[in-house]
């Protein structure tokens, strides 16, 4: 670490919970909710055509339904962190669960767009909280030798909704309307916030998080180092994932339900990356996230070498998918125990990172295919992959390798 340091007691602090009886129904439960949270941040993909012609707005208009709660989250992360002071994290996380089930309910009853986009508002709002405070709560739910398993579990639920969103909300609104969807949505919500309020224990802090104990973990060397990291990877994930479908269909020439199944399979073998991740950080996070970074621009540069064969795509896209799958578990442990005694602040700057990632990365992605086609995409986003991976074995220490 550098000769700044996060003393003990900082703000956002967070004790070990011993009290918890049955700690597994309490991580099962956070993970529920982030599955339900997930599910409703890629609901609108699939509703997008169906919202646009049932309240008669452009399509263009509509996407401002998965584009402003993006960009609220990553502001609210670090500002909810800090507003709730050193409130009891259980009321906090039932307070965020609740801004989730209204957001629901406005998409269901809303007369008109505005109504809609208030509770894509208050949605961006909790997602942003809640991933700033109940994503790392596995450390403080079971003990040190499981906390791994626990963040896995939990990402493994951000898998499962990204999995149902975009796909159940198609099928739903092409069937039964857009306002079912946003209903089934608001049943999932009330019952996970049913769940956290019995399953949780209560969860004490020591202190409230200060603006500068957010500055304080940037200018910490495994702090600085991870965000920039994070930021570059990230970026060339979704530089190149956001136009893996469209390689795909024209350079491997498979058809659109092929494509489903295939995307559909990418995340599914995700889910294995999250408990691979969560074992492997368990033991050495430093190597672990390396590998994953590695295992990330490895695939993606080979793929439009291999892209007219079947069996090297899907070879390249499994890699691709354990490697992503491990690799947002073991960033979250190593910005967490790069902060020791500040883990909420890490967390809050992890979500606002992660955001910002998700639309540089889509952004910078677009102008590559637009300029240079699909295939320097996949370059691009593993030349920045490599870059975010040789900063990071060669800035980190190797102290934050050990529960």
């Amino acid at each position: 670490m550098s000769n700044t340091d996060l003393t003990p007691g900082i703000a956002g602090r967070l004790p070990h919970n011993t009290s918890a009886p049955k700690p597994w129904r309490a991580v099962l439960s956070v993970a529920f909710t982030a599955s339900v949270f997930c599910s409703s941040e890629f609901l609108p993909v699939g509703l997008l055509r169906f919202v646009s012609a049932g309240l008669h707005v452009s399509e263009g208009l509509a996407g401002t339904m998965v584009t402003v709660p993006g960009i609220l989250a990553a502001i609210s992360a670090p500002l909810i962190t800090m507003a709730v002071g050193n409130l009891d994290r259980k009321r906090v996380l039932l307070g965020l669960g609740l801004m989730l089930v209204l957001s629901n309910l406005l998409g269901m009853i809303a007369p008109n767009f505005a109504t809609v986009l208030l509770g894509r508002v208050l949605f961006g709002i909790g997602l942003g909280g809640f991933w700033a405070i109940g994503a790392g709560l596995g450390g403080r739910l079971v003990s040190a030798e499981s906390v791994g398993k626990a963040t896995s579990t939990i990402f493994a639920g951000v898998s499962i909704g990204m999995l149902v969103g975009g796909s159940a909300g198609a099928l739903i609104g092409e069937v039964l309307g857009w306002r079912t969807a946003f209903t089934a949505s608001l049943a999932l919500s009330l019952l996970s916030l049913a769940a956290q309020a019995t399953f949780l224990p209560t969860l004490r802090v020591d202190q409230r998080l200060k603006a500068r104990d957010l500055i304080a973990i940037t200018l910490t060397r495994d702090g600085r180092v991870g965000l920039l990291a994070m930021l570059l990877v990230l970026s060339g994930q979704f530089a190149t994932y956001t136009y893996i479908t469209p390689l795909l269909a024209k350079a491997s020439g498979f058809d659109g339900k092929v494509i489903s199944s295939i995307l559909l399979g990418y995340t599914l073998i995700g889910m294995l990356g999250n408990f691979i991740g969560g074992a492997g950080a368990g033991r050495n996070v430093k190597n672990t996230l390396a590998a994953t970074m590695l295992f990330f621009a490895l695939p993606v540069a080979i793929l439009p070498f291999v892209a007219a064969s079947h069996v090297g795509v899907l070879l390249m896209l499994a890699i691709w998918g354990i490697a992503y799958g491990a690799m947002p578990v073991a960033l979250q442990m190593w910005m967490v125990r790069a902060a020791p005694n500040a883990s909420e602040g890490a967390m809050a700057l992890f979500v606002a990172n992660f955001q910002i990632s998700i639309a540089l990365g889509s952004f910078l992605g677009g102008l590559v295919v637009d300029g240079l086609g699909l295939g320097s995409a996949m370059f691009f986003g593993a030349l920045v992959g490599a870059i975010g991976l040789t900063i990071f074995w060669l800035g980190a220490s190797g102290r934050p390798s050990r529960s």
